[in-house]
């Protein structure tokens, strides 16, 4: 299935759900949840290859923070499950990268991957806190 079959059936079922997507100007998926801004991303070399991004949710403002970040991310990255908390140049992001064999096995991660999300960003937070 083409990146653009992907993408329709993934936007329909998210239409569907009620999260009202949109495809932004790179082809991707954009949702709200709960105030955030989420994306899905898709390759075109890899039917099977999944993303389900939470971009910039956290700037990095100095070189001191940037340090307490990683640490930060790399803290949450090892207590959730699935879950990467990064550093793309002075923002954080999280991401969830996954393997399906179809379309519609999205539709049946997705729940869980927006949860083990939301838990890598609060387990950054909570780290970042103390």
């Amino acid at each position: 299935m083409s990146k653009s079959s992907r993408i329709e059936k993934i936007r329909s079922w998210l239409a569907n759900e009620g999260y009202a997507p949109k495809i932004d100007g790179d082809g991707d998926i954009v949702i709200k949840i709960e105030g955030g801004t989420y994306c899905v991303i898709l390759e075109d070399g890899d039917e099977e290859f999944y993303r389900l991004v939470y971009p910039s949710f956290w700037s990095i403002d100095s070189e001191t923070e940037r340090q307490q970040v990683v640490r930060a991310a790399e803290a949450a990255t090892g207590k959730t499950k699935v879950a990467k908390v990064f550093v793309v140049k002075q923002n954080t992001w999280a991401s969830i990268e996954l393997f399906l064999s179809s379309a519609d096995e999205f539709s049946r991660t997705f729940r869980r991957s927006v949860s083990a999300l939301q838990a890598s960003i609060r387990n950054f937070r909570e780290a970042m806190a103390g």
